[in-house]
């Protein structure tokens, strides 16, 4: 949802449609998001939900809304299927995938007015294939809005680099040159992380961005949207048309919404 539309498209990593948009991104949808469509997404750490109340900050953690759901899955859960060894197997990959999942925002102190200026977005880890990286207003899961919200203002596409090292524009040339590429979320491609192995794809993001005209303390967050059960062979199962998705399916929450540190940036003489 650009700042100037507020259209639900954090399917990025959660809402499952007909395009496949879980777990391989937003397909269909080049535009600036905030996370909390996010609905299918578990939190980590309370401070992003700050503010609500307790009982549905702790509904939203991962413990409680992912990881729960694994120990003593329903009937019908895709998690049933799998024995109690298998399933506390998976666990530890997940918790893998979580504990080394890393979100980081460098950008400068103090910007002058109107001045242009380059923030990068590094992630790493990730389940894959696709990961969602974005610039928002504030780190929280339910009150952040796109960074153009708060005066910052995307003026070229963004520079994707790739798990491989190498520049993307696949995503981001589904979209219309006509209707501008300077996006505040993109969607990276080609990661893969391997929680047995180890092993975690990195990627980064470039956004060139205007500091606001008005002098002031201005906020500015990195998100990051991940899954986490394909990174464990206990994780992945292929639908009938060959298609892997998360063995807890669309209800399972296996995805995680994820914030770099706030930046409070000077903008001034």
């Amino acid at each position: 949802m650009i700042a100037r539309s507020a259209v639900a498209v954090f399917a990025a990593a959660g809402l499952a449609t007909g395009s496949g948009a879980y777990p391989g991104g937003t397909p269909d949808y080049q535009t600036d998001v905030a996370p909390f469509c996010a609905g299918c997404h578990s939190s980590l750490d309370a401070e992003a939900l700050a503010g609500a109340p307790e009982a549905r900050v702790q509904k939203e953690l991962a413990e409680n809304k992912h990881l729960a759901q694994i120990r003593e899955p329903g009937e019908r859960s895709g998690y049933a299927k799998l024995s109690e060894s298998d399933r506390s197997e998976l666990i530890k990959h997940i918790q893998a995938v979580d504990a080394n999942a890393e979100v980081s925002l460098a950008a400068p102190d103090k910007v002058a007015p109107g001045a242009a200026f380059t923030v990068t977005v590094e992630v790493k880890g990730g389940s894959g294939p696709v990961v969602g990286v974005g610039l928002v207003d504030r780190a929280h899961r339910w009150w952040a809005r796109p960074a153009a919200s708060a005066g910052w203002q995307v003026v070229a596409a963004p520079e994707i680099v790739g798990p491989d090292g190498n520049p993307q524009d696949t995503w981001l040339g589904k979209r219309a040159k006509d209707a501008g590429r300077s996006l505040s979320f993109v969607n990276v491609m080609g990661v893969k992380s391997d929680a047995v192995a180890g092993t975690w794809s990195t990627a980064k993001v470039r956004f060139k961005l205007r500091a606001p005209l008005e002098p002031g303390s201005v906020p500015l967050a990195a998100v990051f949207l991940y899954g986490t059960e394909k990174a464990s062979p206990l994780g992945t199962v292929t639908n009938a048309v060959g298609r892997k998705s998360p063995v807890g399916g669309f209800t399972g929450a296996s995805g995680r919404v994820r914030f770099s540190a706030l930046k409070q940036i000077a903008v001034g003489p």
